[in-house]
């Protein structure tokens, strides 16, 4: 299994092109220079919509946050309706823990050095592993994105492979940074994640998804797991 996050919904209709694909989650960004933003309102709509329509086959829903304090967090997660809070800034491993069960800490590391050395800041910020605190099924430990200067995300650009699959062997991790439908049965091959997330990857233009780069994102990664099991 690898499960599968549909990110930078803005609408209803993307959202239920995600669900109808099978993704297994759909994010919102609660950061508000990005194109993608929406509100707290806004991504609630959505949601309630959502899990009207589909039920228990409704995706898990995740907001992305960038450096807000963790009162504004939780607040945004009660508005909203949301699963699970993606910490995408320079949040603390304390702040984290205040978080659990929701959070998880995305991480954009330069260096395997790096990456291992926040790995243990964060795992030791809790008394168990992050998918353990959680008490909740499916949930990421870390996402992994490609790191860039200034943007926060959705920047279209590769995560370090070597890093990357480093992290998988060692915990539940969410791959990101430059994913496609062209490119993402080969990142899974080489990474072996536990689950894949795309954004830019799947968009008509920014905030906008394109719906058969959507249904072609998660038709690729459900054939590659289905080679990877014959194989094996």
């Amino acid at each position: 299994m690898v499960y599968v996050k549909i990110c930078g919904i803005t609408n209803l209709e993307d959202a239920r092109v995600a669900a109808e694909a099978g993704a297994d989650f759909i994010g919102f960004i609660f950061y508000p220079p990005s194109p993608r933003y929406v509100t707290p309102e806004q991504a609630g709509d959505i949601i309630r919509a959502v899990r009207a329509e589909f039920v228990e086959a409704a995706p898990r829903c995740v907001g992305v946050f960038v450096d807000e304090p963790v009162d504004i967090v939780r607040a945004v997660i009660d508005t909203a309706g949301l699963d699970l809070a993606q910490l995408h800034g320079a949040e603390t491993p304390a702040e984290v823990a205040d978080l659990a069960p929701y959070a998880f800490k995305a991480l954009r590391p330069q260096t395997l050095t790096e990456a291992q050395a926040a790995m243990e800041n964060y795992l030791t910020a809790t008394p168990s592993p992050p998918s353990t605190a959680h008490h909740l099924p499916s949930t990421p430990d870390f996402l992994i994105d490609a790191y860039h200067p200034q943007e926060k995300g959705g920047t279209g650009l590769a995560a370090d492979v070597t890093i990357a699959r480093w992290l998988a062997e060692r915990c539940q991790l969410l791959l990101a940074g430059g994913l496609t439908p062209e490119n993402v049965a080969d990142a899974i091959a080489q990474v072996r994640p536990w689950g894949v997330d795309v954004s830019s990857g799947v968009e008509a233009a920014k905030g906008k998804k394109d719906h058969a780069k959507v249904r072609a994102f998660v038709k690729a990664i459900r054939r590659e797991v289905y080679l990877r099991s014959d194989r094996n």
